[in-house]
């Protein structure tokens, strides 16, 4: 089943995309009008909301937050609302980078594809959020084994994954994998609002890092 768009050209654009490089030119065009194509009432795009919600109910505030995918800063700024003050981001797209930027909450930001190994430390992080990014022609399930593995034991992944790719893409056995392999332990797996404005939901992942 084909994931509603609501005809928005972008979002038709953003399923469809042939890699990295066809993503970051989708995502520089688009960073100027993203918030608000997204966050008005025909899209609904609540997912971030719900994350962070999902992030301070499982570690708290205080830890060490990386954003992976953090696009225009849509979740680092709930994040900030709601008491967390270090958080870091990573994007493919400089132009989404330069959004993000300008919002003030970010510690650190970097250009990174995360379908790619990540230029980062084992057990570096307290939490790895992930939001929009585990959908059509973006980033496919090995990246949770990646994430995973800068988190510090005792440290959560939260993250989205489309509801209609969460089996047919893999991540549903990915997780499975990551559980059985003792990686990580699945806090709760949840189907949540995602754009609401087009009746989308997500699979809301609160993964405990072992």
């Amino acid at each position: 089943m084909a994931t509603s768009t609501g005809g928005d050209p972008h979002l038709e654009r953003a399923y469809t995309l042939s890699g990295p490089d066809d993503a970051r030119a989708l995502y520089d065009d688009w960073a100027a009008t993203y918030d608000a194509d997204l966050t008005g009432d025909a899209q609904g795009y609540v997912a971030p909301s719900v994350t962070a919600d999902a992030v301070v109910a499982a570690a708290g505030t205080g830890g060490e937050v990386l954003d992976a995918g953090c696009g225009t800063g849509l979740v680092g700024v709930e994040l900030n609302r709601r008491g967390v003050g270090t958080i870091d981001g990573l994007d493919l797209s400089p132009g989404m980078l330069e959004q993000a930027r300008a919002t003030g909450v970010y510690r650190d930001l970097r250009e990174a594809d995360l379908t790619a190994a990540l230029e980062l430390p084992d057990d570096r992080y307290d939490v790895v959020v992930c939001v929009g990014t585990l959908t059509h022609a973006h980033v496919g399930p090995s990246a949770l084994a990646e994430f995973a593995r800068v988190i510090r034991p005792g440290g959560f992944l939260v993250a989205t994954v489309l509801d209609d790719v969460w089996e047919s893409g893999g991540y549903r056995a990915e997780v499975d994998r990551l559980c059985a392999g003792d990686l990580v332990e699945a806090v709760s797996i949840e189907i949540a609002p995602y754009r609401s404005g087009q009746q989308v939901d997500c699979r809301l992942l609160v993964l405990r890092v072992r």
